[in-house]
């Protein structure tokens, strides 16, 4: 299994009318920037690899399906570390 660890990354988000939050970009070490396709689920979950609690976007990227979670009004993803 791949070591991860929780990585806080700053996120463009949407704000819609009905008050739902809609990310729409995920900025990721020294300025890359990852569009978010589509978001696929939103619910509530735990982070099982990393810990922490929070709401879950489950978002299409470059179609592939990734995971991020807003927890106490911050963002994060299960980030690889560098292992040696």
């Amino acid at each position: 299994m791949d070591p991860r660890e929780k990585k806080y990354v700053p996120v463009v988000v949407r704000f819609e009318a009905d008050g739902r939050l809609r990310p729409l970009v995920i900025e990721f070490d020294e300025g890359r920037r990852y569009p978010i396709d589509r978001i696929v689920d939103v619910r509530r979950a735990a982070c099982q690899s990393v810990g922490g609690v929070g709401v879950r976007y489950t978002c299409r990227i470059g179609g592939r399906e990734s995971y991020l979670w807003l927890e106490k009004n911050r963002w994060f993803v299960c980030a690889r570390t560098d292992a040696e």
